[in-house]
C-alpha cells in the first residue's frame, strides 16, 4: 500500500517529542528504518484531526491507506536494502509501504521472508531503482510452506510484542537504566518529561515494557515539576549535576556506583567523568543530534563556560515560566554575583555583565517584537502570538526561532542557546503570506 502524502510536512508533521502528550488531533505515523528491526520508524506523528481538518483539505495532500489502519503486517523501507519493521496499524509516510497478509496467521512467515536477505534479492531482480515502487514488493515469489517452517522454529510463541529501548521511539518505556542513551533519558526525566508509552494506557506493549514503565515511578520524586533545572546552584537548590546523579542512583538501584557513572559518561564526554562539564558543554549538542534537531530540553546560557545556565523543559516554557526564569532564577544568580563582586571574588564582573546581557535577550523574546517573535505562516494575522505565547502544536522548529535569533554577546551564532540546532525556516517569515 502507498503512504499518505500531507503536501506540507512542515505544517502537518512532527516528531512525537515535540508535544508533551499525543492528543486526539494527532495520529502516530510510521516511517523508514535504517536497518531491519522488530519495532522501528516510530518517531513521527501527523496532524490528522480525525480526517476532518486542514490536512485532508490541503491542495497538495494525498489521503491514502485508511482501510489498512488498524491491521498488522510488515512495513518495508523502500530504499537501499529494503529494511523492514513490524507494522501495527498506524498511518505511514510515502517512503515506506506495509505488506498486509490476507490471512493474519501468515504474518510470522512473511516477516521471516521479508527480514531475510532473500527478500531484497528477489525484489532487486525485478526493480533496481533506489526507491522501489510499492507494488513491486509483493510481485516476488513466496514459498509459504518453507517460511512457515522457519517461523515456527524461530518464533514458536509468535512474533515479539512491541518494545524498544530507543528514546526516539514512542514505544520507549522511559527508564534510563534500560536505554540506549541513559544520560539523555535521565536529563529528560529530571526535567519532568514522560514518553508516550508511559502516558498511553491503551498502547500495545510487551510485558517487559510495562515492567520498566512501572519502575519509572521510583524516579518521580527526583523530577523537577517546574520545568527549570539550573546547572549552577541557584535559589538554594543543588546544582544540576548533583540532582542528575541522584536520579541515576535511583534508576540503577543496587547497580549504581562511581564505575557505572564512568561507564555511561566517559563515552559521551571524551573519557572524562566530570558530569557538570558534560552538562555544560556536551549535553545540548548531543541532545539536538539524537532528537533530529528538534530538541525538547533547551539549554539557555549567558555565554560563559562557568556562568549562568539552565535546562528548560520546552513543553512547560510558557510566558509565566519564562518570566520565572528571568526574574527569579537569573535574578538570584545576578544577586549572588553582585555579592561576590563586593567581596572581591575574581570573575564576578564578567559574570554580572554576561547575565545582564542574557536578561536583556530573554526580555526581547518575552516581548516578541520582530525578529524575536513567533511567526506561523499557516495562521492568520489575528492568530499570530503576541510576545512569548507559543502554541505547542506548531512544533519546535517554529517556536525555537526567537531563542536562536536573540542577540548573542559571544557571537556564537546560537542566540541564547548553548548550541545551534540545524533548522531552516525558508518561507516561514511570511514571504508567501499576506
Amino acid at each position: 500500500y502507498w503512504g499518505l502524502g500531507s503536501g506540507d510536512y512542515s505544517r502537518f508533521g512532527r516528531n512525537f517529542w515535540e508535544l508533551s502528550i499525543i492528543s486526539k488531533d494527532w495520529v502516530k505515523q510510521l516511517s523508514t528504518v535504517i536497518n531491519t528491526t522488530y519495532y522501528g520508524g516510530r518517531e513521527h506523528i501527523l496532524y490528522w484531526q480525525d480526517g476532518k481538518g486542514d490536512l485532508v483539505n490541503h491542495p497538495g495532500s494525498y489521503v491514502r491507506g485508511l482501510p489498512v489502519w488498524g491491521k498488522h503486517g510488515v512495513i518495508v523501507s523502500q530504499m537501499r536494502h529494503l529494511p523492514v519493521s513490524i507494522y501495527t496499524g498506524e498511518c505511514w509516510d510515502t517512503n515506506s509501504s506495509p505488506i498486509i497478509p490476507d490471512k493474519p496467521d501468515h504474518l510470522a512467515a512473511i516477516w521471516c521472508f521479508c527480514s531475510s536477505p532473500d527478500f531484497n534479492k528477489a525484489v532487486r531482480e525485478i526493480d533496481q531503482k533506489l526507491n522501489v515502487t510499492n507494488a513491486t514488493l509483493v510481485k516476488v515469489p513466496f514459498d509459504l510452506e518453507y517460511w512457515q517452517k522457519v517461523a515456527s522454529e524461530k518464533y514458536p510463541n509468535g512474533l515479539p510484542k512491541p518494545y524498544s529501548d530507543d528514546p526516539t521511539q514512542w514505544l520507549f518505556h522511559g527508564h534510563p537504566a534500560k536505554s540506549t542513551n541513559p544520560l539523555q533519558v535521565a536529563v529528560a526525566r529530571l526535567l519532568g518529561y514522560k514518553w508516550p508509552a508511559e502516558t498511553d494506557k491503551d498502547m500495545k506493549l510487551s510485558d517487559e515494557a510495562r515492567l520498566w514503565i512501572a519502575k519509572c515511578e521510583d524516579m518521580i520524586a527526583s523530577t523537577e515539576t517546574s520545568g527549570i533545572v539550573c546547572i549552577p546552584s541557584v535559589l538554594g537548590k543543588e546544582p544540576a549535576s548533583d540532582r542528575l546523579i541522584n536520579l541515576l542512583a535511583k534508576a540503577y538501584g543496587t547497580d549504581w556506583s562511581s564505575s557505572k557513572l564512568d561507564e555511561i559518561l566517559n563515552p559521551v564526554n571524551n573519557n572524562s567523568s566530570n558530569i557538570e562539564e558534560w552538562l555544560r558543554n556536551k549535553f545540548f549538542i548531543q541532545h539536538c543530534k539524537l532528537f533530529y534537531d528538534r530538541p525538547f530540553i533547551w539549554h539557555i546560557w549567558d555565554g560563559l563556560v562557568d556562568g549562568f545556565a539552565a535546562l528548560v523543559n520546552y513543553h512547560k516554557l510558557d510566558k509565566k515560566l519564562l518570566e520565572t526564569l528571568i526574574y527569579t532564577h537569573l535574578a538570584d544568580w545576578i544577586s549572588k554575583q553582585k555579592t561576590n563582586k563586593a567581596n572581591n571574588v575574581e570573575g564576578s564582573d564578567e559574570k554580572i555583565v554576561a547575565a545582564q546581557n542574557l536578561k536583556t535577550s530573554l526580555e526581547l523574546i518575552l516581548k516578541g517584537e520582530k525578529p524575536y517573535d513567533i511567526f506561523v505562516r499557516w495562521k492568520s494575522i489575528k492568530q499570530q502570538p503576541i510576545g512569548w505565547e507559543p502554541d505547542i502544536n506548531d512544533g519546535v522548529r517554529l517556536n525555537i526561532r526567537p531563542f536562536m535569533t536573540a542577540p548573542d554577546v559571544k557571537t556564537r551564532g546560537a542566540g541564547v542557546l548553548r548550541d545551534k540546532p540545524k533548522i531552516e525556516w525558508k518561507s516561514d517569515r511570511g514571504k508567501d503570506t499576506e
